[in-house]
């Protein structure tokens, strides 16, 4: 039975889980034209699930509903960028599928349902609240990919994530039930505890390692599990893939944090060894399909695959600041991701989705501020100094510098510098070449302003990154 303590710790999951509920029913009596209520209470719900982790916040780490769930800063830090994050995606998303008739509260209920369980994950404390957040959080990313019944394209794309994902799943739960028959416990504290004093179980731990790394490697889309990742950016539409390559990458960290450093920690060397080769096979097939990509969405998929290999360099050093690192990597990627995705909406259209690079040429004649806005986005992607995605790689290679895998920091150089570019190709369709179509922009205030804001902070971030690597400091 839990007691008022242990809710007071989940308060934010219950309050989004009953205004998940609220959006669901009072979209039943709403009309096509009353359809913004339902989009009104979804950010509403972000704004008080985020006033209500500030509220509940802890200063140390506390243990809730027997051990299941854990309420810590890094918790609450990851569940706030989360809010911020699908916030903007609502906000970019709205114009998009009003014009495509797909302005539904479907959309935001599995929106806000994902959401839910990456905020289970954030603060999962045993294999079975992981499994169950995971499960969530997929389940709802599945039907919000094949969103557009009409399309085909979207369909297929669906079905070719839930049969991999499901093959993924079976993956993770066989190798928990190992740990869990040598541990016997899915406690990830009590398993940490059982694997520093077991020493003659480690055949079965670093099989059992093998297939969780599998599972960890699917989600995140690191090569080779990463075959329906490309196909799912292309295939979903614009405001799912939006969704998609942004908050659910937090929720990824969460998830390698939890269960391998936390869990798993005692075997430190043996699944850095195994992300090793994760990392540069992400980095190498990454960048190097991204070069070959006409459609811009393909383009971003390879290059969200060569990031997941730079933020996986910082759980291979597996010190603090390795952990610092990788963290603001990831929510610094969730951000200009969200912003390149932004700019594909902006210059989306009914019927008319801008998802190839020659979409882009000629930006600058039509638009010269979100031209400058999506060179900043590219440009810090590429790792382009003084912008934040420059910031990120130095704090990740520093750290793999530190523990003296030199040779590591040099792959992620040189992978670096040939994503730079596909990079580049962007940044000239946009000012060299001229427009194929030039016709104006079509786009709300709210999708300027906050499209504007989203490159004025990648900016700022990069100017003073401080307060940002102190926040996720603090955090881990």
């Amino acid at each position: 039975m839990a007691s008022l303590t242990d809710l007071s710790f989940a308060a934010p999951e219950l309050f989004v889980l009953t205004m998940t509920c609220v959006v669901l029913i009072v979209d039943l009596f709403l009309t096509e034209r009353n359809r913004w209520i339902s989009y009104y209470l979804a950010l509403l719900t972000l704004v008080g699930a985020a006033f209500i982790t500030v509220r509940f916040a802890v200063d140390q780490r506390v243990l809730a509903f027997e051990g299941m769930f854990v309420a810590d800063r890094l918790s609450d830090i990851l569940k706030l960028a989360i809010y911020l994050v699908i916030g903007v995606v609502f906000v970019y998303s709205k114009e998009y599928l009003q014009r495509r008739v797909l302005f539904k509260g479907e959309y935001f209920v599995l929106s806000l349902t994902g959401m839910l369980g990456m905020m289970v994950m954030v603060s999962a404390h045993s294999f079975l609240s992981m499994y169950l957040g995971l499960e969530l959080m997929s389940l709802s990313l599945y039907a919000m990919v094949a969103f557009d019944r009409d399309s085909g394209i979207a369909s297929e794309a669906a079905m070719k994530y839930f049969v991999l994902g499901g093959i993924a799943s079976g993956t993770l739960l066989f190798g928990i039930s190992i740990l869990y028959g040598v541990t016997g416990s899915l406690d990830f504290s009590e398993i940490a505890t059982a694997l520093s004093s077991g020493h003659d179980l480690d055949l079965a731990v670093l099989f059992a390692l093998s297939f969780v790394i599998v599972a960890v490697a699917f989600k995140l889309g690191a090569v080779p599990f990463h075959m329906w990742l490309p196909d799912v950016y292309d295939g979903a539409p614009t405001s799912v893939t939006l969704y998609l390559g942004t908050a659910p990458k937090i929720a990824g960290f969460a998830l390698v944090v939890r269960v391998l450093v936390e869990a798993l920690g005692q075997y430190q060397s043996d699944w850095a060894n195994m992300l090793t080769i994760l990392a540069v096979l992400s980095m190498a097939v990454g960048n190097l399909a991204a070069i070959a990509q006409s459609n811009i969405k393909r383009m971003l998929a390879y290059s969200t695959i060569s990031h997941v290999g730079f933020i996986l360099l910082g759980f291979i050093s597996g010190t603090e600041e390795g952990l610092v690192a990788a963290l603001f990597y990831t929510l610094v990627y969730a951000l200009m991701a969200a912003g390149a995705f932004g700019v594909i909406i902006l210059l989306s259209r009914a019927g008319f989705e801008a998802d190839q690079l020659e979409d882009f040429k000629g930006l600058n004649e039509r638009s010269p501020w979100f031209a400058g806005v999506m060179l900043i986005l590219m440009f810090s992607m590429a790792g382009v100094p003084p912008l934040v995605g420059f910031h990120a790689k130095w704090l990740v290679l520093s750290a793999v510098v530190d523990v003296g895998l030199v040779w590591l920091a040099i792959a992620g150089v040189v992978f670096s510098v040939i994503g730079a570019f596909y990079y580049l190709r962007v940044i000239k369709f946009m000012y060299f070449d001229k427009p194929v179509d030039t016709r104006e922009l079509q786009a709300g205030a709210d999708l300027r302003f906050v499209l504007s804001a989203n490159a004025v902070l990648v900016l700022l971030l990069g100017l003073f990154p401080g307060a940002l690597i102190a926040w996720c400091a603090q955090a881990m």
